[in-house]
């Protein structure tokens, strides 16, 4: 039998429910696990600390805003202009051959913070062993956050 490794994951599964929002403390807290990409006046940009694949991103606007109809025009632009940003940068340094970007907005369509709408920006390689989620129900992540990071 082989091993997988993510030792990030155990934090989140023994982990207490976070009593701020993730979101929101990019813009009151220092960033000490190095995650967070960019701060912006009106948008932030991080890794995902529990990715679904290497380099996993998550784009969000500064306002703790639950629903995209509630963004100014200026925030709305802004989040896009990051996510194009974003994607060129991953294409860049880590050379995928696609993408999976989207949101889910509300509990029902599978949002884990439902009250700070966001993006995933998730790269895609042919043979990212997409198979395993469904065959194992195991998500394998090739290479280690701190790595993506830097």
């Amino acid at each position: 039998m082989k091993q997988l490794w993510a030792p990030w994951r155990l934090e989140y599964i023994q982990g207490e429910e976070p009593q701020s929002c993730i979101f929101c403390d990019p813009y009151v807290h220092e960033d000490k696990d190095g995650l967070i990409l960019y701060r912006g006046s009106l948008s932030t940009v991080l890794l995902n600390k529990y990715p679904y694949n290497s380099g996993h991103l998550l784009v969000a606007p500064k306002m703790h805003k639950a629903k995209l109809e509630d963004l100014t025009p200026e925030e709305a632009s802004d989040l896009l202009s990051l996510v194009t940003h974003s994607i060129k940068a991953l294409k860049k340094e880590l050379e995928p051959e696609g993408f999976n970007i989207g949101m889910n907005l509300g509990t029902s369509a599978g949002a884990g913070v439902i009250d700070h709408l966001h993006w995933h920006i998730v790269p895609r390689w042919q043979g990212d062993v997409n198979f395993m989620p469904l065959v194992a129900e195991v998500k394998v992540i090739p290479e280690h956050l701190l790595q993506t990071a830097k």
